[in-house]
């Protein structure tokens, strides 16, 4: 699979505060768990992924219209853009 360049990828990641690198901002507010975290390159804003039963990274993207996710996990740093549907980087 070839990675193509996207527009969605902003010129500067958003970058988390401190604090919320903890996990899931949203799992953490409910007392529920994740499965892996992901990055809104927009916002900072961090979500679980897919896997996890809330989706919070996707429900993020479509709800705030941020399309870009970047994964969170020790040694990847892939983007995925959900309005493209492709990894981008």
């Amino acid at each position: 699979m070839s990675i193509k360049p996207c527009d969605h990828v902003p010129a500067e990641i958003a970058h988390p505060h401190a604090q919320q690198h903890r996990g899931c901002e949203d799992c953490l507010k409910t007392g529920d768990t994740w499965v892996h975290l992901r990055l809104c390159v927009h916002c900072g804003h961090i979500g679980c992924c897919d896997s996890s039963k809330n989706r919070h990274a996707t429900r993020h993207s479509h709800a705030e219209g941020h399309p870009v996710i970047q994964s969170l996990e020790p040694g990847e740093s892939w983007m995925w853009c959900n309005a493209h549907q492709r990894q981008v980087g």
